[in-house]
């Protein structure tokens, strides 16, 4: 009598283990954590313009939602001196939206140092314009909200300095 008793302890038990390991899994739904890397911390080694960096294991990021002066552009040097001065030997956060990579195999994320958004302050002060890249819009409406401020500051690329 105590060996079956046992046995149905043991069924019960199991079936309980496993059907509370069941509800903890969701077959219906991808994971939302595909990645590891969708938001991880790293340090900026180069900068290469200003919204495109290189890290210290060698991949490049580039900026989601902003757009800076290409070398040919007036305020191209102003723009990327800016970007060093705010992520150059400093550790960062990286955060994905929808798009892992451009077509060049640059990473595109959200970058921070400490509680700012590199992306947003390059806007915020004129050395960016905020630019949609869907899929990736997650802060599209901040960014134009920024745009909007350092228009009306003529901060930057706002200033006239590029209107000759």
């Amino acid at each position: 009598m105590k060996k079956k008793s046992l046995e149905y302890f043991l069924i019960i038990l199991i079936g309980s283990l496993i059907s509370y390991f069941a509800s903890q899994t969701s077959f219906d739904k991808p994971s939302e954590k595909i990645d590891e890397k969708i938001d991880e911390k790293i340090i900026v080694t180069k900068i290469i313009d200003g919204d495109t960096v290189e890290l210290n294991d060698g991949r490049r990021v580039r900026y989601i939602g902003i757009d800076t002066p290409e070398k040919s552009d007036c305020y191209f040097k102003e723009a990327s001196n800016k970007n060093k001065e705010l992520v150059e030997g400093k550790e960062v956060r990286l955060e994905k939206d929808k798009s892992d990579t451009d077509r060049y195999g640059r990473l595109l994320r959200y970058v921070y140092v400490d509680e700012f958004m590199v992306n947003d302050v390059l806007v915020k002060e004129g050395y960016a314009k905020a630019y949609k890249y869907p899929p990736d819009v997650k802060y599209s409406e901040e960014f134009f909200d920024s745009e909007q401020l350092a228009k009306n500051d003529k901060l930057g690329l706002w200033s006239g300095a590029c209107d000759k």
